[in-house]
């Protein structure tokens, strides 16, 4: 069981023109710093896309951070993202209120230009106004929306955990202990901040969790993700037209992160 290589890259981009790079038998190390630091620009919309998960989170589960593992798992990921303790507060109580809106996970999937795989994850109260804003980008770049599922074979759904890293970790043997829950046998370490990440069965998101806080590790952040299992060669001209389409549906409030099976350009 082997930490990552930290070189290794396949492209998936995030939170309004963020980009992240993963490989697709490995996964992501470098792009999720890499993500961060693109992060700070759109950092209110950042924020906005947090407040809409923690709303859901908290109607799924009660405002209580120890008796809501959701919720608890994505404060986490707030203060890794430095949302402020207030935001975070004002969230969870918007979301009590009678009148916070319903939000609903839909994701939607297609080939944008040149034939590369595009698939999006929204959050919205308002599905008509949402496959009509993501329709229209699509129509826009010469796109074909398909329908849902059709690209899953294209993408694996994972869970991601980064934690503290404790003094004389044994890697090996928490993999093993994790095993059960699809956590895979290979993970990533990032030195400067003392964390790893491992990666697993979204189905078991509960259950690796309960198992990292019982045992004693900080969870610093946590969420679900898309992995491209497969690449495709772009043109640097293609390339850019497929940058100004994703950063397009990035516009959009409801789009929490879209994907792409495109190949990351030669650093």
């Amino acid at each position: 069981m082997l930490a990552r290589d930290r070189l290794s890259v396949v492209i998936l981009y995030t939170e309004k023109t963020t980009i992240k790079y993963i490989q697709p038998m490995g996964r992501a190390f470098e792009y999720r710093k890499a993500a961060k630091m693109k992060r700070w620009g759109h950092m209110a919309r950042t924020f906005t896309k947090l407040g809409k998960q923690i709303a859901v989170a908290v109607k799924a589960g009660g405002p209580e951070p120890e008796n809501n593992p959701t919720l608890r798992a994505l404060i986490a990921t707030c203060k890794r993202e430095n949302m402020p303790k207030d935001n975070i507060e004002r969230a969870i109580k918007n979301a009590m209120g009678k009148d916070q809106s319903e939000y609903k996970t839909m994701t939607y999937e297609g080939y944008g230009p040149h034939g590369v795989a595009i698939f999006v994850d929204t959050l919205t109260d308002n599905a008509t106004r949402t496959v009509g804003d993501v329709r229209s980008v699509f129509n826009k770049f010469s796109g074909n929306l398909g329908t849902m599922g059709s690209l899953a074979f294209l993408f694996d759904h994972k869970c991601v955990f980064s934690f503290r890293k404790k003094d004389g970790l044994d890697m090996d043997e928490l993999i093993l202990d994790l095993i059960d829950y699809g956590v895979e046998d290979e993970y990533d370490e990032d030195e400067e901040e003392g964390s790893v990440t491992i990666y697993g069965d979204p189905k078991c998101f509960g259950q690796i969790q309960k198992h990292l806080e019982e045992n004693g590790f900080e969870v610093v952040g946590a969420e679900f993700t898309y992995i491209p299992n497969d690449l495709k060669e772009v043109t640097p001209e293609e390339r850019e037209s497929i940058d100004k389409m994703v950063e397009r549906l990035e516009e959009f409030d409801d789009v929490q992160t879209v994907y792409t099976n495109m190949k990351p350009a030669e650093e």
